[in-house]
């Protein structure tokens, strides 16, 4: 695969894992309830789940839509804050899900009890909306921006990928199920955050790169060093670990710069809570 269909794959896996563990969630919860309360529950579930993935559809469309009308320095510019919206993104919905992912179960739960009381299951419609619309639109942006400079025919043969992505989610989702005592979703979160925050790190960098271009930012230095022969960022194993962690063969001052300030910020984040727990 192409350095552009790892990254696509990769974030079609993980955030599509995300959504099937919220709608697992709402669907164990209503397979508890009395039959007919269950039946009733799950139209309004998955009706839920066609029309977040409808809004997210929709929202990507516009996206593109827009672009389209801009003339060509203006788009480079909007798909510019495209790559940086996106890695903004990447890093929010890492700590979002820090934050809440030991509680996330237990307040879905509580928001699906509460409409189940008032017999309201437009709740749990609306829980299914927001969960797979929110899903499927930071996946959106995140493509838009990977994507944003690829050629039409270049984004045909990306749809196997997707459907890969997606095909390997559903796996993963099942072997966590039966295999919990193997691999934790805690494991797993994890893992895939650190891999997230090293795709946020390379979209910041390519937004930093297009930045230097449009005469935004300045370069501060030629090349501060040419580690090529060593690893290239050009194509190959090098060209796969750039794209997914914004590692440059031939950086310039700004690019270290940016890039020691981004994970700086992120360690600090990570690990300075802990150590106020300690203390």
């Amino acid at each position: 695969m192409s350095n552009q269909s790892w990254n696509v794959a990769f974030v079609i896996w993980r955030e599509s894992v995300e959504a099937l563990l919220i709608i697992g969630i709402l669907n164990a919860w209503l397979a508890q309830q009395p039959r007919a309360h269950a039946v009733r529950g799950r139209i309004y579930l998955w009706s839920g789940v066609v029309a977040g993935l409808v809004a997210a559809v929709a929202f990507g469309a516009l996206l593109i839509g827009f672009g389209e009308t801009l003339s060509d320095d203006v788009l480079q510019a909007y798909q510019t804050a495209a790559v940086l919206i996106a890695a903004a993104l990447i890093v929010q919905m890492v700590f979002w899900m820090r934050a809440h992912g030991g509680s996330l179960k237990r307040e879905l739960e509580t928001s699906l009890q509460r409409a189940a009381d008032r017999a309201n299951w437009w709740g749990v419609f609306v829980l299914a909306l927001i969960a797979v619309a929110r899903e499927g639109s930071e996946t959106v942006v995140f493509l838009y921006g990977t994507l944003a400079w690829a050629r039409s025919d270049q984004l045909m043969t990306l749809i196997p990928v997707a459907l890969f992505g997606f095909g390997l989610a559903i796996v993963t989702y099942y072997l966590l199920q039966v295999g919990s005592r193997l691999i934790s979703w805690r494991i797993f979160f994890r893992t895939t955050e650190i891999m997230l925050l090293f795709l946020a790190a390379s979209l910041l960098v390519t937004g930093v790169d297009n930045l230097v271009g449009l005469g935004v930012l300045p370069s501060l230095s030629g090349r501060l060093w040419d580690s090529s022969a060593l690893l290239s960022d050009s194509g190959g194993a090098g060209g796969i670990i750039g794209a997914l962690t914004g590692y440059r063969a031939r950086p310039d001052l700004v690019h270290v710069l940016v890039y020691g300030l981004y994970w700086g910020l992120m360690c600090l984040i990570l690990f300075w809570p802990r150590r106020g727990k300690a203390a």
